[in-house]
């Protein structure tokens, strides 16, 4: 069937013909072609996608059937949540660059955390977030319940408590969309997060356990069943927005799965793209080539591979429209 395309997807066709807007072009037509041909896909969120609002096009993706599974930094996971309900309360500030350590100070004292040019309000983000998910761990702590990271804010989103607060559409929530599809989600190094903080805070105050919450280990073993259940036939491609845990952590499933249990009939990620402005030669994982990634065991030699060098918030949305044909 032929997608009808809209305006964005016009614009794009007729205008990135070089340089990293065709490599935009080419990997968006790669993602398209993967899932045409019955793949599935895995979307990395790095950095503050949700915070720059990847929502209001993710959202689509995920209702649409277009990624099967998203792995994400714990920051990513909450701030959908933040954005959901204190959007109003945001500050943006353009001019971010000049402001003084004093007027940073400020700010601080106004309970206004700075992510680049845009501030989250900590008492209606945070501490509003803190009032609901608190119950559930609690709740589940006294039960002798154990869960994953997003399986409790899908706890709170499916039970309607943060309907009073919505101050965004939220057609344009990603994590709403997840919740709705039950969507997998991997959240690896889930305490480096505001939540994770606040969890902390309560299992060194004896309030709750720490077992409570499942581990970045048991999240790799939910991945592996996962993939295992999901990667025959044309495989599982892997789109990687930013670099970091949230790329690393799911990508070395094959690996670990070939070599640590030597199960030998394991495909490779089918199809991989990567957005990043890393540069290669410093040695991080951000910056690394999608070819280094054949000797680490992760892509094979024909998986269809590509590299966008570029801000991830601008290239994200428009790979996402092509790939929904607005």
């Amino acid at each position: 069937m032929t997608l009808e395309r809209g305006p964005i997807s016009h614009f794009i066709e007729r205008n990135y013909l070089h340089f990293n807007a065709a490599a935009l072009l080419d990997a968006a037509k790669g993602y398209e072609t993967h899932l045409l041909e019955g793949g599935k896909m895995m979307i990395t969120l790095a950095g503050a996608m949700s915070t720059a609002e990847l929502g209001v096009s993710l959202a689509e993706m995920i209702r649409q059937g277009k990624v099967d599974i998203i792995s994400c930094t714990g920051a990513n996971l909450e701030e959908d949540l933040m954005n959901l309900v204190a959007h109003s309360h945001y500050k943006r500030i353009p001019n971010y660059r000049d402001l003084t350590p004093q007027e940073e100070w400020g700010l601080l004292e106004q309970g206004l955390n700075r992510v680049t040019d845009t501030c989250i309000p900590e008492e209606e983000a945070f501490r509003r977030l803190q009032k609901h998910i608190h119950a559930l761990w609690a709740a589940a702590d006294q039960k002798g319940e154990r869960y994953l990271p997003h399986e409790f804010m899908y706890q709170m989103l499916n039970s309607g408590v943060l309907q009073q607060y919505y101050e965004i559409d939220p057609k344009n929530s990603w994590m709403i969309a997840a919740a709705e599809r039950n969507l997998p989600i991997i959240c690896p190094g889930w305490e480096d997060s505001t939540m994770g903080n606040i969890f902390a805070s309560y299992v060194i105050k004896g309030e709750i356990k720490a077992s409570t919450m499942k581990s970045g280990i048991e999240y790799m073993v939910y991945l592996t069943e996962w993939y295992r259940a999901n990667s025959s036939g044309k495989g599982v491609g892997f789109f990687q927005i930013g670099g970091g845990i949230a790329g690393d952590f799911p990508i070395c499933v094959v690996p670990m799965m070939y070599q640590d249990l030597e199960w030998h009939d394991v495909p490779f990620w089918s199809y991989f793209c990567q957005i990043s402005d890393s540069t290669t030669s410093y040695g991080s994982y951000s910056g690394a080539v999608p070819n280094e990634k054949i000797t680490w065991g992760k892509l094979d030699i024909n998986t269809p591979k590509y590299i966008v060098e570029s801000d991830a918030t601008i290239v994200a949305p428009l790979i996402f429209a092509w790939v929904l044909g607005w």
